[in-house]
């Protein structure tokens, strides 16, 4: 894996939907937000697979089944099977059955497709701490999971049987905004018990091995909205990633990202997998995308031209990030980006 530090976004000759024979998506805040397609996403997708690109669908949400997120899909206008999908709750599963005998009872925090993964490796899933669980596995329940949920987590976990997490998304976005999400839940059990669990989805290696053992894809291209985990994880797995914006993750953050949370390509939306993406040149002390011009001058993040204000949005990441070297960039930038509209 390459691990030279990047200092601006990369540019591609190709449409990225012609460079890479795989699109991993990200669901939450890249394809839908509290269910509803996001704009652009629907027609954009269609185009890339009557392209020839393969869809996968990546989720850290471990809630509901890979056929359940495929019907959802397919209502949406973005025909999927339920092998197209792959679930931190196949992760997490694979993950304990690697560790324990199949048959092996797994105490279920968290919906249905956390069970159905569970089932799928041969392990059975059970409810109460006092029914001889050999571990724990928790994942996001939606909204409404009791509390007495996570106190019988809590009572497993202090006896001292193995817990295991889906993934530690502290928020997950929504059609209402930012709601709490799955590591949010996974803190109240670590704040109960002192323990640490294993964890298993993005931007963990055990997410993007099954990734790849589901998958077979040969030239991924990793799409999501998170830098935290979609973005870390295509870093941790060595493969390229494209950053839109349009879910959690805000201009501001962009150019403030640490080396691996650095995405390969950035768009606004799925679009930019329908486009070549434009490269960032070095201009003198600073750097050129488009019609924009970027810099650092001073503690502040300065830009001259005009044009596409996601071109600018590339020219700010590459003056941004060449500034922080291996940190994180501490410029002054909400002038410029407020300028753009971010």
């Amino acid at each position: 894996m390459n691990q030279t530090v990047r200092t601006g976004p990369d540019g591609s000759a190709k449409r990225l939907s012609e460079a890479y024979d795989t699109a991993l998506l990200d669901l939450d805040g890249v394809v839908y937000a509290g269910g509803e397609a996001i704009a652009h996403a629907v027609a954009s997708l269609g185009t890339a697979r009557d392209g020839g690109m393969h869809l996968a669908y990546v989720t850290n949400n471990a809630a509901r089944t890979p056929e359940t997120v495929a019907g959802h899909l397919t209502e949406l206008g973005v025909p999927a099977e339920p092998t197209d999908v792959i679930t931190s709750a196949q992760a997490v599963a694979r993950l304990i059955a690697d560790q324990l005998p199949s048959g092996s009872r797994v105490l279920v925090i968290g919906a249905e497709g956390l069970r159905v993964a569970l089932r799928e490796r041969g392990l059975v899933p059970v409810d109460s701490a006092d029914d001889d669980p050999a571990a724990v596995a928790q994942g996001y329940g939606g909204p409404d999971m009791p509390w007495s949920r996570l106190a019988e987590a809590s009572y497993a976990v202090a006896r001292g049987l193995p817990w295991f997490a889906s993934n530690t998304d502290l928020t997950i976005p929504s059609a209402r905004g930012i709601a709490p999400g799955n590591g949010a839940a996974v803190q109240v059990v670590r704040i109960a018990t002192g323990a640490e669990p294993q964890v298993a989805g993005k931007p963990l290696p055990p997410m993007h091995r099954e990734t790849v053992l589901r998958t077979g894809a040969e030239r991924p291209l990793v799409v999501g909205d998170r830098l935290d985990t979609d973005i870390e994880g295509a870093h941790v797995g060595g493969v390229d990633s494209l950053l839109v914006l349009t879910g959690v993750t805000t201009a501001a953050q962009l150019l403030a990202a640490a080396p691996e949370h650095r995405p390969t390509y950035v768009a606004e939306d799925l679009r930019g997998l329908l486009e070549p993406q434009p490269s960032v040149e070095a201009a003198g002390d600073g750097f050129r995308c488009g019609g924009w011009t970027a810099a650092a001058d001073g503690e502040a993040l300065v830009l001259d031209g005009d044009g596409d204000r996601v071109d600018a949005l590339r020219a700010l990441s590459a003056a941004a990030w060449t500034a922080a070297g291996e940190g994180s960039c501490g410029l002054d930038a909400a002038e410029v980006l407020a300028r753009l509209g971010w």
